[in-house]
């Protein structure tokens, strides 16, 4: 199974392109790195391959057909900053269950405590947050993971922590996972390939 970006193209200007005729394709079960500059258009890739942005040319597919607009997307996006990503107003019990019911291994996996389901999104730290995120993102039916700098803003020791994981998770489930990062050390030590979008973007 392999999840495709085919020609893709975007521009906020008709003029002024950030991505042109970019070609990706991530395996089932692989882990692809993903490396660019600031700006450079990689969240926006991101965001394209996970259908969190439809204004563009090109075609993404999972062998060959296209996601359905509707029900749950097998291309699941995980941001930079949780915070930015959960409902304030809900309880984390509430956010972590509405995509899907997550099971207990999961949250067991990425150490998620009970005492925390009912606590606010402001309550957590950004860890914590993301481990939310994280476990919200792999349910049953997601084949493919995108992974936007995930854990960029956390400490070294909650990095590896949830790095270990992800691997775990995706490895027994046969996830492929785009991994986003300006830590090219680690994209070295996770990844079965890398990536440039400087190589595959004609802009």
């Amino acid at each position: 199974m392999c999840l495709e970006g085919e020609n893709i193209s975007f521009g906020y200007k008709r003029n002024n392109l950030i991505l042109h005729n970019v070609n990706i394709s991530l395996e089932s079960g692989k882990l692809l790195g993903l490396i660019g500059d600031s700006g450079s258009g990689k969240s926006t890739l991101c965001k394209i391959l996970a259908g969190y942005e439809n204004n563009y040319q090109g075609k993404v597919s999972i062998n060959g057909k296209e996601i359905p607009p509707k029900g749950y997307n097998p291309v699941q996006l995980v941001f930079q900053h949780p915070e930015k990503a959960v409902n304030p107003k809900w309880k984390m019990k509430d956010i972590l269950n509405e995509g899907n019911n997550v099971s207990q291994y999961i949250l067991d996996s990425f150490g998620i405590k009970q005492n925390w389901l009912n606590r606010w999104p402001n309550e957590l730290s950004g860890g914590e947050l993301q481990r939310f995120a994280l476990a919200r993102a792999l349910g049953p039916k997601t084949k493919y993971l995108i992974a936007d700098e995930i854990t960029t803003m956390l400490d070294a020791i909650t990095q590896a922590q949830i790095w270990n994981t992800v691997l775990d998770i995706v490895k027994e489930m046969s996830i492929g996972v785009l991994v986003v990062s300006h830590e090219k050390n680690l994209i070295k030590k996770l990844c079965h390939e890398i990536v440039y979008l400087d190589d595959i973007n004609d802009v």
